[in-house]
């Protein structure tokens, strides 16, 4: 039956909805099944013309439970639930119906905060950088923040998910017919790393592993916690 990631935090503005459909559309590029799911009532469902994954909407109790019930049945597809920020009760009903959570946060020490407390909340979460600065100097500022401040949690946190304007594109109530290549290749990189962590084969270009030449090692591997960890995910 299908597997069912949960894309949560108790902070607005960490990217939950962008990172749900980057996920999808990654997994889609990587030849895999997968639902977008929709349970934030601020937003309005997105068609899913032009996407390699199908949308639903479940921002209604009854709805998200025929959505995920329905999606238990499929076999080798993939939901990924955008839970909306700020819905504590909320996150904890996803979390428990979930199989993994990821759980976005941004360079500042607010974000790295709440994120904190979340991981302590959720033990069947994976942090996950997102917007991660692009220019050199700040990236490494953030990497070293998150090394300080999140070093007991470094076996469940991802590697970052850069800031790209491009990944808009996938908010838009219909999706172009070509998308940038960068963007391809981050929502690629993004499911290799949660399909890892479900332990599920990589698809065409294979699971995901580290890459030394990788732009976003830019501190001593010791002091670097935006790795994956060897642990299970459960």
């Amino acid at each position: 039956m299908a597997e069912i990631i949960c894309i949560i935090g108790n902070k607005g503005g960490t990217g939950k909805t962008t990172l749900s459909h980057m996920l999808c559309q990654g997994l889609g590029l990587l030849g895999h099944r997968s639902a977008c799911v929709l349970t934030d009532t601020s937003r309005e469902p997105l068609s899913p013309e032009g996407r390699r994954y199908i949308t639903a909407d479940a921002r209604t109790r009854e709805a998200l439970t025929k959505v995920v019930d329905k999606l238990r049945t499929l076999e080798d597809w993939i939901g990924v639930i955008d839970g909306g920020g700020n819905r504590t009760e909320m996150d904890r009903k996803l979390y428990a119906l979930s199989d993994i959570v990821l759980l976005p946060f941004r360079e500042s020490h607010e974000d790295i905060r709440t994120v904190v407390r979340d991981l302590e909340m959720f033990p069947r979460a994976y942090a996950v950088p997102s917007q991660w600065p692009a220019n050199a100097w700040q990236r490494d500022a953030a990497d070293r923040n998150v090394a300080l401040l999140m070093g007991a949690y470094r076996h469940r946190i991802l590697k970052p998910v850069g800031a790209l304007s491009a990944s808009k594109l996938l908010l838009q109530k219909q999706v172009p017919d070509q998308l940038p290549t960068p963007l391809a290749n981050a929502c690629r990189g993004l499911a290799r790393q949660v399909m890892h962590v479900l332990e599920i084969d990589g698809g065409e270009d294979g699971p995901f592993v580290d890459d030394e030449d990788d732009e976003s090692l830019h501190i001593p591997p010791a002091e670097m916690p935006l790795r994956l960890g060897q642990g299970v995910r459960r």
